[in-house]
């Protein structure tokens, strides 16, 4: 009798948790927990435009994705998120890039090439800049939105004339402001 008692609170105890995983997120709580981890990245103070960080949201789990050239920022990223009223999980996926004074400078040069451009120095303007130039082992990849295609291609031609790039991967997209 006692081992049927201890089953079954056993399968009951069980049972909330299987319950508890599955209950639904309405899609506002969504929404609101996506705009809350967008807004805590992008206030992160040691967050540059070497730097990418998404978060996707799946229920009460936020998973963390891209590339960092702090360590510390990786830490930092999930601490804040963390916080966030609703978040019950964070995944930390993000890369810490290795330390290379060769990627170093290209990040030098890829910057000035792109945000020194007199064509593109409107994207320079904001605090946050709108174009993620990621470096890791001379390979660079561009994140981030612009206003134009032409924008777009004006930016990838900026980042293939720096010397010493192995290649270039531009994944900007076009926003219709």
């Amino acid at each position: 009798m006692r081992d049927k008692l201890l089953w079954s609170a056993i399968l009951v105890g069980l049972s909330a948790l299987c319950a508890q995983a599955q209950r639904p997120v309405p899609p506002q709580a969504a929404e609101r927990i996506a705009k809350e981890v967008r807004h805590e990245i992008l206030m992160l103070p040691y967050y540059d435009v070497f730097d990418n960080i998404t978060g996707t949201v799946s229920g009460y789990t936020v998973t963390l994705m891209g590339q960092v050239t702090n360590p510390t920022l990786k830490h930092d990223a999930e601490n804040a998120v963390k916080h966030i009223e609703g978040v019950e999980k964070v995944v930390n996926q993000i890369e810490v890039l290795p330390p290379s004074p060769m990627d170093d400078g290209l990040r030098r040069r890829l910057y000035r090439a792109i945000y020194g451009f007199a064509a593109l120095e409107k994207y320079a303007m904001p605090v946050i800049k709108p174009i993620r130039i990621i470096v890791k082992n001379g390979n660079v990849t561009l994140e981030g939105v612009v206003d134009s295609e032409t924008d777009k291609n004006l930016v990838n031609i900026r980042a293939n004339s720096v010397s010493g790039i192995f290649s270039v991967t531009n994944n900007l997209k076009v926003v219709k402001g």
